[in-house]
């Protein structure tokens, strides 16, 4: 007993030493771009990966990358936060070619490069269908980082991270269908796979929602934001336990609860400064985990395993790439003629290009099981594409958004936004010395102060005007940002008013349907 006491906390002690060496090296590499200049124009994400490689040709390893490390330590969090921060009046506007990329997109994505593996490389129609599945799923955090960095438009951000979250669940499934297939425990019919992707996918929707909402109402009794934070935690890891344990699909469960909290639970549970607490760490955390699975992307890779497979990579890549391409413009159409909305072709290439592969496909095609034949074949074959996407797609994705004119004005903007703060700060100031008039000061001090004040907000105001002259672009910035405050207002009293028990529950914002009703009858 001893014995084997002593044996676990050898373990514990050698897992605590690798974790913080990983940590030390992720955050070493968050400090380049800050020590050398030139590191600042490759996002952080794909610099992780980068020095990961550099250590795995010195053949150092940080740690053993499992799936499971993957899938029920990393993956929940990440799936929380990006569906936390996602409003669903974002995603209502792009639900439609969102579910077409993220079900039909999966289906095509691996229908062709099972073919193309097959017909091409030879490759057996199980393992090729088994890559096909590991790499429909796309990863694109850096992508998408640099989509905010440099002022990108909301609706390409959306739909890039939407179609993300959701066909991570539809890969997952796919994948999952064809081991059981492959082991022979699953029947390639029509009827049973259609009733295991509703049952898989609505176990994932409804444990979701229940918890997601039964957190939200549960949030109103207590203003406690330490509590409040760990809850959103705790349903993370737990909504994701508990479908998988289910029978479930774990990543559609955590989407949805992530969704509900973020975008009902912490209007009528939390009030503002807790909301801001809770964004914060989800922030922080997402940060802390993509620092680590990036970096250990980069460092797995077995570069004698992939120079054997070299050719049947290359065909991969060509044949990911080219349905890819196939999905995004086909299905593009489609969403038009149901939507009588076009996106416009610029986007469909970037969504196209900035496809990238990353953590999922990863741990899916590490759990191939190890009875099946030519596991490490798939595994090679999965890491030399996420690769191939991570640097060569990730890298070049900025230089793209340049040619195809997408590059928001990020920079422009925070001016612009920090001069208006400051004006609207300094009218506050002003509004509150000419109201609190104290015995004992004299007055010849306020009016040095509003002096100087006035001044200071005339200043700013010159610089406001003359960058909207030069800009006038600013305009429609400005009215955009005034117009999502009146609507936090609404929501945010409609969240007071259930909270208070003078609603039963929280109401439909109306400000939408006005404005667009106004903008009727401008037309």
């Amino acid at each position: 007993m001893v014995f084997e006491s002593a044996i676990g906390e050898e373990i514990i002690t050698t897992n605590l030493k690798q974790f913080l060496l990983v940590l030390s090296v992720s955050l070493g590499v968050a400090t380049l771009p800050q020590i050398f200049s030139w590191f600042r124009h490759i996002p952080y994400t794909l610099l992780l990966v980068i020095v990961g490689l550099g250590l795995a040709f010195v053949d150092v390893r940080l740690v053993t990358l499992s799936p499971e490390l993957i899938l029920f330590i990393f993956l929940p969090p990440l799936l929380f936060e990006a569906a936390w921060n996602l409003k669903w009046s974002d995603l209502k506007r792009n639900f439609v070619p969102i579910c077409l990329y993220a079900v039909l997109g999966v289906v095509i994505s691996i229908a062709g490069i099972a073919i193309g593996l097959n017909q091409l490389a030879g490759i057996s129609l199980t393992t090729a269908l088994l890559i096909g599945a590991s790499l429909s799923a796309t990863d694109p955090v850096s992508v998408t980082a640099l989509f905010r960095e440099l002022g990108v438009g909301k609706g390409l951000t959306t739909m890039m991270e939407g179609e993300s979250l959701f066909n991570d669940g539809m890969a997952v499934v796919a994948f999952g269908f064809l081991v059981a297939l492959s082991l022979g425990s699953a029947q390639l019919a029509f009827q049973p796979v259609v009733v295991q992707l509703f049952t898989v996918v609505g176990l994932g929707v409804a444990v979701g929602g229940l918890i997601g909402f039964g957190i939200s109402y549960l949030t109103q009794r207590f203003d406690l934001p330490m509590v409040e934070q760990s809850l959103t935690l705790v349903s993370a890891y737990g909504t994701y336990l508990i479908i998988e344990e289910l029978g479930g699909s774990g990543v559609i469960g955590v989407v949805t609860t992530g969704l509900i909290l973020g975008n009902f639970g912490s209007r009528i549970g939390m009030n503002p400064r807790t909301r801001v607490i809770v964004s914060e760490f989800w922030e922080f955390l997402a940060f802390f985990v993509n620092s680590i699975v990036f970096l250990l992307i980069g460092d797995q890779i077995r570069f004698a395993s992939l120079g054997e497979n070299l050719q049947i990579i290359a065909v991969t890549i060509i044949a990911m790439i080219l349905m890819r391409a196939v999905a995004i413009y086909l299905l593009s159409n489609l969403s038009a003629v149901i939507t009588k909305y076009t996106i416009p072709l610029p986007e469909q290439t970037i969504l196209w290009w900035g496809g990238v592969r990353g953590s999922v496909s990863i741990a899916l095609a590490l759990s191939v099981p190890i009875g099946l034949p030519e596991r490490e074949k798939i595994i090679a074959t999965v890491f030399g594409v996420v690769l191939f996407t991570l640097l060569v797609q990730g890298l070049s994705i900025k230089p793209l958004l340049q040619k195809l004119d997408l590059l928001g004005d990020a920079p422009l903007r925070q001016r612009y936004s920090e001069l208006v703060t400051r004006h609207i700060a300094l009218e506050r100031v002003m509004q509150y010395l000419q109201a609190d008039k104290r015995p004992g000061i004299d007055p010849e001090f306020y009016r040095y102060q509003e002096t100087l004040i006035k001044g200071e907000i005339e200043n700013l105001q010159m610089k406001i005007d003359k960058l909207q002259n030069e800009y006038p672009n600013l305009r429609n910035f400005t009215t955009e940002q005034f117009r999502e405050e009146l609507l936090a207002i609404e929501a945010d009293t409609y969240a007071e008013f259930v909270k208070a028990g003078r609603l039963n529950t929280e109401l439909a914002p109306m400000l939408d349907d006005v404005w667009q009703q106004g903008n009727g009858k401008a037309g």
